[in-house]
């Protein structure tokens, strides 16, 4: 496998699993490494990090670099526009499946945030809570209690 890392936002490198078979490198601390790379040595320090977004801050013998970690799955995903953050740009939510609105928990208007619950769907003898796919207004609501929905029937629409 392969890992194109992107340094300062600029910077590229493709770094191959033998190059990471023969990186040395010692845990001090959670945060904290001793490298040896061509016979030097490095102190490294993993100040900030976002697991999910495969980002980190990285201090090295006090130099600052902003490292971005891509391997070629996700480098294939980005190619095919189907990231993580392209998700987030959905405006209507509909129903992931047939069933029957039991709440909505909304109103037209009101703020909601990522993962807020904005409406129960009963399927399948189940409760399902639906949540805010991203930080948002409700623009309009397009189903009631009690109404039956079919999958993909729009049910909420963002702003």
């Amino acid at each position: 496998m392969t890992y194109k890392t992107i340094v300062n936002g600029d910077l590229t490198f493709d770094i191959n699993q033998e190059a990471l078979n023969q990186f040395d490198a010692i845990k001090i601390s959670d945060s904290q490494f001793h490298v040896l790379n061509h016979n030097e040595t490095f102190n490294a320090k993993i100040t900030k990090s976002n697991f999910n977004k495969k980002t980190y801050t990285v201090t090295v013998n006090n130099n600052t670099y902003d490292v971005a970690i891509m391997s070629d799955l996700d480098i294939l995903i980005k190619d095919m526009g189907f990231e993580v953050g392209a998700a987030k740009r959905v405006n209507d939510v509909k129903a992931p499946m047939p069933g029957l609105i039991l709440e909505i928990s909304v109103k037209e208007g009101q703020e909601v945030k990522e993962d807020d619950p904005i409406l129960i769907l009963e399927a399948m003898k189940m409760e399902n809570v639906i949540t805010a796919p991203r930080d948002a207004v409700i623009k309009h609501i397009a189903v009631k209690n009690g109404n039956a929905v079919d999958k993909n029937q729009l049910l909420i629409e963002l702003e």
